[in-house]
């Protein structure tokens, strides 16, 4: 590798082990083994190069949890319970990810001063939408047609930030993954959307959380 990517490299072991703020330029040479003057050369800036390499971990990350998520999970599992075994594996995986965790969130706070950073990640959020979509649903990313990919994905993120954010205040109180079934239960027959005590998987397909809607 060049000193581009070693720099890439270490940006990104700095994000998990000492999270976005604490690390400094003099961290990410050490990590890298490249030289100052290279970050400023190759990137522009030591923020530049740490919101890349940030960009990249969750990227990452989301590749990793669609590995877990068609290897651990029973494909033949109802909807409900891959719902809940999708927030499992997210939730086991969150204290190895805390800190990349962490600097998104830290990230999104400064978004308004960071022009260039907002225009990379709107133009990848379609993308990450539709892959929550596909490993939520169980289903290959082409399979899925745009408005759904979309619509569901975009639902799942709200999802997923929120229930992150409650682990990054205190693990001890956050939901489990079986939790959050419960309450997207309580959400769905508090809306109407099912009866009480009905059991959700065996609605009808629109009404069905991992299950795209049709018509």
């Amino acid at each position: 590798m060049g000193h581009r990517e070693d720099l890439l490299v270490g940006a990104k072991k700095c994000l998990y082990e000492k999270g976005y703020a604490r690390t400094t330029a003099r961290d990410i040479v050490a990590a890298s083994g490249a030289n100052l003057a290279s970050i400023g050369y190759h990137y522009g800036s030591k923020e530049a190069l740490l919101n890349k390499a940030l960009i990249e971990a969750m990227s990452e990350w989301g590749e990793e949890l669609a590995q877990a998520g068609s290897t651990s999970i029973d494909p033949d599992a109802s909807p409900m319970d891959r719902f809940e075994g999708v927030w499992d594996q997210m939730i086991e995986r969150f204290p190895h990810n805390r800190q990349i965790w962490a600097a998104n969130f830290e990230l999104m706070a400064q978004i308004d001063r960071l022009p260039e950073v907002r225009e990379v990640l709107v133009k990848t959020q379609p993308e990450g939408r539709t892959g929550l979509a596909a490993l939520f649903l169980g289903v290959d990313e082409d399979t899925l047609d745009e408005k759904t990919g979309q619509v569901a994905g975009s639902f799942y993120q709200a999802l997923l930030l929120g229930v992150m954010m409650q682990h990054m205040l205190d693990p001890r109180t956050a939901p489990t993954g079986h939790d959050v079934v419960e309450g997207l239960r309580a959400a769905a027959e508090h809306t109407g959307l099912t009866g009480p005590g009905q059991d959700m998987s065996s609605t009808s397909p629109r009404l069905r959380p991992g299950v795209p809607p049709t018509g």
